[in-house]
């Protein structure tokens, strides 16, 4: 297996800082929070994030590639295939499984309602050790259903690793009762961190964009 070096300096709040600012820049992540956003489920948010946008802008695209990486190698040395979530981290995924030379599978929402009905696309074989890529965690929901799949079918998830996280009391909560262990190159803090030091975002935003975060399921009703 290839080895990989981190492309930052030791410090993970810096890393993530640098990150936040790459994800605002080519915005693949727009705080709006005079103008909110609507979720699919139903929530009003101030914030949009978009990673797939990472896959037109090749310099950013490296840096998520080789970042996840080296969290993989970091946490997972005994990793033996990578499984991306459907379909947001499809293409992260094999990006990373590329890399590491290792098989790639990914995972569906549900099984397919024709052909071979299947929900893990790929070969990945009982007992395999497997850390899932993920490109966005919310609630967590869609993302431990495919670690559920996956664990189903006799895979062994050692963990996921994900581009960014709202960091929802929720989703830590569903996380801890999975058994399931998070790594996120980016949060929702340290884009926050990042929009409020360079002047993304007013002191007025900033306040609205705090309280978003305190109750999001909420927020703007």
């Amino acid at each position: 297996m290839p080895k990989f070096l981190s492309i930052e300096p030791n410090d993970m709040d810096n890393q993530k800082k640098a990150f936040a600012a790459k994800l605002l820049k080519i915005k693949a992540i727009k705080l709006r929070p005079q103008e909110p956003f609507t979720w699919a489920s139903g929530w009003k948010s101030p914030i949009y994030c978009d990673n797939r946008k990472v896959n037109s802008y090749p310099e950013v695209r490296t840096y998520v590639k080789l970042r996840l990486v080296a969290l993989i190698l970091e946490h997972y040395p005994e990793v033996e295939a990578i499984a991306g979530v459907a379909t947001g981290a499809i293409s992260q995924g094999a990006l990373v499984a590329d890399a590491l030379g290792l098989p790639f599978a990914y995972v569906r929402p549900k099984p397919k309602d024709h052909g071979m009905g299947n929900q893990i696309e790929g070969e990945l074989a009982a007992g395999t050790k497997v850390v899932v890529v993920e490109d966005l965690i919310s609630t967590g929901g869609s993302s431990l259903k495919a670690v559920d799949a996956l664990r189903q079918a006799g895979i062994e998830v050692l963990g996921m690793v994900a581009s960014h996280t709202y960091g929802f009391d929720v989703a830590a909560e569903a996380f801890r009762e999975a058994g399931v262990e998070l790594l996120t190159l980016t949060d929702y803090e340290h884009v926050i961190a990042e929009a409020s030091e360079t002047g993304y975002v007013s002191a007025a935003d900033l306040e609205l964009l705090r309280q978003w975060r305190q109750n999001p399921a909420e927020w703007g009703k």
